[in-house]
């Protein structure tokens, strides 16, 4: 509604009587701001109504009472990876004849009314496709169903190497603990077969890896750092007579992003930062490096 449009209207009844076009636009104001409010507005008193909704909306901004220690609450908006489902009215539609009032239409509003619905699952799920087949009783063919839409070639989906990897290397869950949870839920996933599907899958994306190395380089300001790690089985040259393994984190800053690389083998913080600057374009100055 145009809020000049309602002043006017309000100072026409010092004039007198309003006009049936002047009631309907303050009767369709009024609908639509009890609409916003809630159903409470439809039984209560204009100030209790108000005084309701100041108080839900002040407690919806702000966090409950462990909110010092940021426990607030989210609104549907924060769920990004949420399955959006528009839901339509079931018997009206934009332009009907209002059924309260049978006397104004009523109009589709900007925003919708979110419901959210959080349910539980498994981080890795799994479908058995049981195809028909079907045996001719005098030559023996047999004939099997179609694959249904949509099933690929593979047992495991990229999704599936996506998320071990991420539970693995960005939630720090071990394949064994991953293993056990999955087990429980009646998905097998040995911690052998998850490393054999991390594997195949990081040679697939070796390319993008390779490309934040050379993008590394050309940072402005390089951080180091190495720390021992254990490793089980690591390939050695039989000339080499170090015994140690490490980790190294090397994190460039450049053009306002950051880059973090990890590398674990037996070389330490500073021979694998002189690889990475290997790739840095000559015609750029020299970077700055320290540890941390």
């Amino acid at each position: 509604m145009n809020v000049e449009e309602l002043d006017r209207v309000i100072d026409e009844t010092e004039k007198g009587p309003l006009s049936e076009e002047d009631r309907q636009k303050l009767r369709t104001a009024l609908h639509t701001l009890i609409e916003r409010l809630g159903p409470q507005a439809k039984t209560e008193k204009t100030s209790s109504v108000f005084g309701d909704q100041e108080s839900a909306s002040r407690e919806e901004e702000m966090p409950s009472e462990e909110g010092s220690q940021g426990h607030g609450r989210n609104g549907a908006e924060a769920y990004r990876g949420a399955k959006n489902v528009p839901v339509t009215h079931s018997h009206l539609a934009h332009g009907d004849r209002c059924p309260d009032c049978a006397r104004g239409n009523v109009y589709t509003q900007k925003e919708r009314k979110a419901l959210v619905r959080i349910v539980g699952q498994a981080p890795l799920a799994a479908t058995v496709c049981e195809l028909e087949r079907l045996r001719c009783n005098a030559c023996g063919q047999v004939f099997t169903a179609e694959e249904p839409e949509g099933v690929g070639p593979e047992k495991y989906d990229e999704t599936a190497s996506a998320m071990i990897a991420q539970l693995k290397y960005g939630s720090g869950i071990p394949f064994y603990r991953l293993e056990g949870l999955e087990d429980q839920l009646g998905i097998p996933l040995p911690a052998a077969t998850q490393w054999e599907i991390v594997e195949e899958a990081a040679e697939a994306i070796k390319p993008a890896h390779e490309e934040l190395i050379r993008q590394a380089a050309q940072g402005e300001v390089l951080h180091n750092d190495d720390t021992t790690m254990r490793v089980l089985h690591i390939e050695r040259e039989p000339s080499d007579e170090r015994t140690g393994v490490f980790t190294s984190g090397i994190v460039s800053t450049g053009e306002g992003r950051n880059i973090a690389l990890y590398f674990t083998g037996r070389q330490h913080a500073g021979e694998n930062l002189a690889d990475v600057l290997k790739q840095r374009t000559a015609e750029l100055p020299a970077s700055d490096t320290g540890g941390r």
